[in-house]
């Protein structure tokens, strides 16, 4: 399909492919591998090969938002991990051009014995504002992230919801190029919920580039401008998002009413 983003490449997968490997058994202790050393190192030469994703070739345009929708299991994490680099790729070739701020796994990079506000100064900082940009953002997370008081406690107190709040504030007012998000948004309460994607819809007028991997198919189909479908760690479908949509829920959740007794229905 014809892109109508014309502007710069700014993320390029190219046949990219991830391996991790299952073992048969999982050593639970140290002392054990330790001392049975002969049988830990064959048992890990039985090791089995497990490949997440498969030559998978993808190109994101600047400005574009792109859903990455498929069932549990199907790479769509490993590929927005890979993006972000906090996942090595086996093989193939990644490009990204402009500043990442990845919104991926719930309390991810932050530190629970140090304050929510120490940790979103951090976090800032690490996806590359100034520590001086930081601290001229903070009253502006603080407000969004709706914490109050909590703020300023250790983010070990912090339930699922507030971990979200704050990872997401700090992901969306670090003027992100590039934002990535998988799912954590579904922890938030509905209201919560509606600000985030309000905010999204405010970033794309801006022109950010958005890669969304979730479930929730009508935010798919709302959001994005072009959706894939990964299954099995290759990309089945790629296109419009409501063509896309269709196809998933086709070729996955079909089901058979199986025999009637010739009864009413």
């Amino acid at each position: 399909m014809k892109s109508p983003y014309n502007g710069q490449e700014v993320i390029t997968l190219d046949n990219v492919s991830k391996r991790y490997y299952l073992y048969p058994q999982r050593v639970r202790e140290l002392k054990k591998a330790i001392l049975h050393l002969p049988t830990f190192l064959k048992d890990s030469r039985a090791r089995q090969p497990f490949w997440a994703l498969r030559d998978v070739s993808l190109t994101v345009r600047r400005g574009e938002s792109v859903g990455i929708i498929g069932p549990n299991g199907a790479g769509k994490s490993t590929l927005l991990r890979i993006v972000s680099r906090l996942a090595p790729l086996t093989k193939g070739k990644l490009t990204v051009r402009g500043r990442v701020s990845p919104l991926l796994e719930l309390g991810a990079g932050f530190h629970p014995q140090i304050s929510g506000r120490e940790n979103a100064v951090l976090n800032a900082v690490l996806l590359g504002l100034s520590h001086k940009e930081a601290q001229e953002k903070l009253p502006e997370i603080v407000e969004f992230s709706e914490l109050g008081n909590f703020i300023d406690q250790p983010m070990r107190t912090y339930s699922s919801g507030m971990y979200v709040r704050l990872g997401f504030a700090v992901a969306v007012h670090v003027r992100p190029e590039i934002l990535l998000v998988d799912e954590v948004l579904a922890v938030g309460d509905a209201e919560f919920q509606r600000k985030c994607f309000d905010h999204i819809e405010k970033l794309r007028q801006e022109q950010v580039t958005i890669v969304l991997v979730t479930h929730d198919l009508e935010s798919v189909k709302r959001f994005c401008d072009r959706a894939v479908l990964l299954n099995h760690g290759v990309i089945a479908v790629e296109g419009e998002p409501q063509e896309v949509v269709d196809e998933y829920l086709s070729s996955h959740f079909e089901f058979s009413a199986g025999p009637t007794d010739g009864g009413d229905s």
